[in-house]
């Protein structure tokens, strides 16, 4: 499992040997701090777009930047594992940049997914995709399934302490 969390020359050459071989990569990014049946969904759609699925994952400090100083809930080590473990994932790349620009930019997916919930013209790397001739993806999000609504829920039952 851990052997699927690669650096992003790894990833770029993973991409390399998959095109040879006539496959479809597929690349998507996130936070994914405490993973939940809608990320499942999620990556398993974003797989089927494809014959192989890159993840890009926020690191920490990438993530207190975005998301503020309480997350993450979970350090990038033990994100990483825990997307290396689904079978629908084949490479999980850490990026420390805020968005992923650099990452797509380096692997050029044939396939760029996010949720529905992003306007495409909102999609970073979604111009630098179509220029080089591949598609963008947006899947639809399992309703009522999000991070947010995981911490919402503790907080409720649990307190804040």
């Amino acid at each position: 499992m851990r052997d699927k969390i690669k650096s992003l020359s790894e990833a770029v050459e993973l991409r390399r040997s998959a095109r040879a071989a006539g496959k479809r990569v597929v690349f998507t990014n996130g936070c994914f701090d405490l993973l939940h049946a809608g990320h499942v969904d999620y990556l398993e759609a974003a797989r089927a777009e494809g014959d192989l699925l890159i993840v890009g994952l926020n690191s920490d400090g990438s993530m207190r930047r975005i998301k503020g100083p309480q997350r993450p809930l979970n350090p990038e080590a033990d994100r990483a594992a825990v997307l290396a473990g689904l079978a629908a994932v084949d490479a999980v790349v850490v990026f420390d940049e805020d968005d992923p620009a650099a990452v797509v930019k380096a692997l050029l997916p044939d396939v760029l997914v996010k949720g529905a919930d992003w306007p495409e013209d909102r999609i970073i790397g979604a111009e630098t995709v179509k220029a080089a001739g591949g598609r963008v993806a947006r899947i639809p999000l399992t309703a009522g399934r999000s991070t947010s609504s995981v911490i919402e829920t503790i907080i409720s039952r649990y307190g804040k302490n």
